[in-house]
């Protein structure tokens, strides 16, 4: 890749159900975030919320709206979920 382009990485959290909404919102708010990959404690992949870099965090956060709502009936039934974070930056190198 050229010096100054874009590269996208991948890390995974494991939290207990009863936090996600919480820790979404935050993840939301980063700003570099691509994608957000929620996740059973098996790996199964049960939503993925697509983030477009650009849009203002108010926006995004009420769009997402719906989204976080269905999140909040999956911490219902489930104990630990993992969240799959994509994210984008400037390469260094």
């Amino acid at each position: 890749m050229e010096k100054g382009s874009k590269k996208e990485w991948r890390e995974e959290i494991e939290i207990a159900a009863g936090e996600l909404i919480t820790r979404v919102k935050e993840l939301i708010k980063e700003g570099n975030i691509r994608r957000l990959i929620i996740k059973d404690d098996k790996g199964k992949t049960i939503l993925e919320i697509p983030l477009h870099a650009g849009v203002a965090i108010g926006g995004i956060i009420t769009l997402t709206a719906p989204l976080l709502a269905v999140l909040g009936a999956v911490a219902g039934v489930l104990a630990k979920v993992k969240i799959e974070i994509v994210r984008e930056g400037n390469q260094e190198d």
